[in-house]
This record gives C-alpha cells, structure tokens and sequence, in this order.
C-alpha cells in the first residue's frame, strides 16, 4: 500500500475535508504543486484554481479554491481556503447565465466602484466555469 497524507480543507465556515490521500495537487501562487508523504515542508499562498486529490493515478476529487494557504508538515497538508467548492457541485448553464448577468450589469454600471465590483464579480464566475473545464 502507497504512502499517505493527510489533508485537511478549512474554509472560513468549516473543516470541509479531512482524510488520506495518496497525492494532493496544489494550486500555489507561484505554480501547482504535488504533495506526497515525505514532502519537505512547504508554506504557499494559494491562488484561484482547482485542488486535485488523487488515490493511485485516478483523480479522486477536484475542488476549487479561491486563494488562500497551504501548509505540508511532517506528512500533513493543511489548507485553508478562503472558498472552496467541490467542482462537481458547480452547473454549467447556471454559472454561464451569471457571467452574462455579470457582463450586463458592467455595461450598465453608473460608477467606477460598481463597474468594478461587477467586473470583479465576472471574472470570479469565469474561474469557476473555467474549473469544470
């Protein structure tokens, strides 16, 4: 049987996942990375992107994650995730139907703050369409 590591995925709200996994991909600020037992340990901000947990070499679970920090010590990874939401759980038509939203209420914003609020807002549906992919 394979090494394991745990993992632990807390967003503001909840521990969100605590379990052992083979490999954890991260998406870090300066690139992804692996983590398997062993890893040196490492501290990384994270950027927007998709947690990828593998057993064996079938990807198990994917889950997006909108900035935050990962942490590996002695064979534990640790994230804590400003938001996170299983990949599987997003829709489509629906994420497709608020990005346009979105773009309408850019167009039509009377101010720079609101502007930039709603453009703000796009891009993060963007990123999340972009996870399903």
């Amino acid at each position: 049987m394979a090494e394991m590591i745990t993992m632990d995925l807390v967003s503001p709200e909840k521990l969100l996942l605590s379990d052992q996994f083979e490999m954890v991909v991260v998406p870090g600020a300066e690139g992804d990375f692996a983590v398997l037992a062993g890893h040196a340990p490492i501290t990384s901000t994270l950027r927007p992107g998709v947690i990828s947990i593998y057993d064996g070499d079938k990807e198990k679970d994917r889950i997006f994650v909108n900035g935050g920090f990962a942490e590996v010590s002695n064979d534990k990874l640790t994230v804590l995730a400003e938001e996170a939401i299983y990949v599987a759980d997003l829709d489509r038509a629906n994420l497709e139907q608020r990005i346009q939203n979105a773009r309408e209420d850019e167009e039509d914003a009377k101010d720079d703050e609101t502007r930039r609020r709603a453009a703000e807002n796009r891009d993060h549906l963007q990123q999340l369409l972009d996870a399903m992919a």
